[in-house]
């Protein structure tokens, strides 16, 4: 269909003419169209007024209707052109979701969100790696001080009586004997 066959000014008397009217929407019906005219007048407006406001909402839905024949003109005529240019909806929507995303990136609570994300990311990593040296120093303390020497040498005495003495042929005894040794005393 030619665009340049359509008149779509709405002031002009050709308009609609050049539209394929095969389906139209004039059966479709709009809200608030007044069918039957025996309805009661609302207060205060006269026979007269209402006639003008029925003709004007005529003349408002016949506007309506071209419109809806000249918009279904235009799709149809569009879609056409997307053929013809090898256009598909798969790639439209790359192009739209590529477009968003490039608007997404470029606006400024994208930015400030990004600002933020890094920044905190930086005070974490620095707070991390403070509390993993204050870890490792009081770690290093603990292991130093004569408390924590004590228990390593009580644990240590401890595995040596629980598993004895390995590889040299002595007999290893199992912590659930009943009958203590002298080697190996009740704790």
């Amino acid at each position: 269909m030619d665009p340049a066959s359509q008149d779509i000014n709405l002031n002009s008397p050709n308009k609609g003419l050049g539209v394929d009217h095969s389906d139209t929407l004039s059966d479709v019906p709009v809200e608030g169209t007044m069918q039957n005219s025996a309805n009661p007048l609302p207060p205060g407006l006269t026979e007269e007024e209402a006639e003008e406001l029925r003709t004007e909402l005529s003349k408002v839905e016949e506007e309506i209707n071209t419109l809806r024949q000249v918009l279904s003109a235009k799709e149809r005529h569009a879609i056409e052109l997307k053929r013809k240019l090898g256009l598909s909806t798969l790639e439209e929507l790359k192009q739209n979701l590529s477009r968003s995303w490039q608007d997404v990136q470029t606006s400024n609570a994208y930015k400030k969100t990004q600002e933020t994300l890094t920044q905190a990311g930086q005070k974490t990593s620095a707070a991390l790696t403070t509390m993993g040296s204050a870890i490792s120093r009081r770690r290093g303390d603990m292991r130093n001080s004569a408390t924590f020497k004590s228990f390593e040498d009580k644990v240590g005495n401890l595995k040596y009586k629980v598993v004895g003495t390995k590889g040299n042929g002595d007999v290893v005894s199992s912590p659930t004997d009943s009958t203590p040794t002298q080697e190996n005393p009740p704790f």
